[in-house]
């Protein structure tokens, strides 16, 4: 991405509510349609107006943001709430004063704590409605083996899901890398083998190493880390592909009718997380330039120049169910559809197929009894 210096910001501390010109209700964002809708009377803005129309992507210079001397206008102070259960922040309203942790559906009282932190630069807005959403997760759980079927049908008549935007981080770097190392080729010899009292005649593969040096460049643009723990990453991370090249400069339009979750990751941690990717990278780039049939790495140096990043907000749907006393969480993601959550077992559905499984079995030994 370019460095875009004249890319407008939203003010700090902005509330993101929209009245209705119709009849002064609050508009929110209408998913897939890019465009802003009164649930009240039916009326529909185009999403364009204002200073951020037309921004490009605005990547911002890491060191200044390890340093602490990003502009002003870039941070931005928002109310949150942190769950005492899974320790999630979630920007709330102002006017908020008791929710539900839409991470873990735990029961808790918001507090009047600011969280202040580096704003979003790009939204990827949300493509799905509540109501596909909910389809694709119900449509998931009626494929798992042995689900419950009282959890099947609370998901599909329960409360509604939750539309969350989620922090990640995505970093950019020019890489270049000297190494040292060595190229394998393998051949054949050939032996003679006793076996069975014969002699035959084997072939026994050898490797022949050569010393080998070289240099591989790489760009790495948008490395995409996760800047949340209020998830387990396994889900979040099972919930890519996502399609970037979609994402739109942050408008506070595009948060309207949904909550965006405060980002837990540093700045400084999710550089380190980016950076052990674009290692394993590297290393794959220079198994490839050593060449041959195997490789040998000795020596890997990496020069990293011109690191800048963004945050940015993906959409997820969050649904948190409490189900006999357990809690059970599903993701899917906004653009695609795709889903993860925690897999839920039946008890009584394992047992009926454990015991179905001991009948087939005695009844095939019983036949075979019978017919030896």
């Amino acid at each position: 991405m370019t460095l875009d210096p004249e890319t407008p910001a939203a003010p700090a501390g902005e509330e993101h509510r929209f009245p209705c010109d119709q009849c002064g209700g609050d508009m929110r964002f209408d998913p897939g349609n890019a465009r802003m809708l009164c649930d009240h009377c039916g009326n529909a803005e185009p999403i364009g107006a204002g200073p951020w129309a037309g921004a490009a992507l605005r990547e911002l210079d890491f060191d200044a943001g390890l340093a602490n001397k990003l502009p002003e206008a870039e941070i931005e102070e928002t109310r949150v709430l942190q769950c005492p259960n899974c320790g999630a922040q979630v920007e709330f309203d102002p006017e908020t004063h008791a929710a539900e942790c839409p991470f873990c559906a735990t029961p808790v009282v918001t507090d009047t704590g600011a969280n202040r932190h580096i704003k979003p630069r790009g939204v990827l807005p949300f493509a799905l409605d509540e109501g596909s959403a909910r389809a694709a997760m119900t449509d998931w759980l009626g494929k798992l083996w042995f689900a419950p079927n009282g959890l099947q049908d609370y998901a599909r008549k329960g409360r509604r899901m939750q539309g969350i935007y989620v922090p990640y981080w995505t970093f950019d770097a020019d890489t270049k890398s000297s190494y040292t190392g060595e190229r394998g080729t393998v051949y054949y010899e050939t032996r003679t083998v006793m076996r069975d009292g014969k002699r035959q005649q084997q072939q026994v593969p050898k490797v022949r190493w050569t010393p080998v040096r070289g240099r591989v460049a790489r760009f790495f643009d948008d490395v995409l880390v996760l800047a949340s723990r209020s998830l387990p990453k396994r889900y979040t991370d099972a919930l890519q592909p996502w399609d970037l090249s979609a994402l739109e400069p942050y408008q506070p339009q595009y948060l309207a009718g949904f909550r965006a979750e405060a980002y837990q990751v540093e700045l400084a941690d999710g550089f380190a997380e980016a950076r052990s990717h674009m290692a394993s990278v590297i290393e794959r780039d220079v198994r490839f330039d050593i060449g041959g049939d195997r490789q040998r790495i000795h020596s890997l140096d990496t020069d990293v120049k011109d690191v800048t990043f963004k945050h940015v907000l993906l959409p997820v749907w969050l649904a948190a169910y409490k189900y006999r006393g357990e809690t059970y969480r599903f993701v899917v993601n906004g653009q695609s559809g795709r889903v993860q959550g925690e897999r839920p077992w039946s008890a009584i559905k394992i047992a009926i197929a454990v015991v179905a499984g001991l009948i087939v079995a005695g009844a095939i030994g019983y036949v075979y009894a019978m017919n030896s």
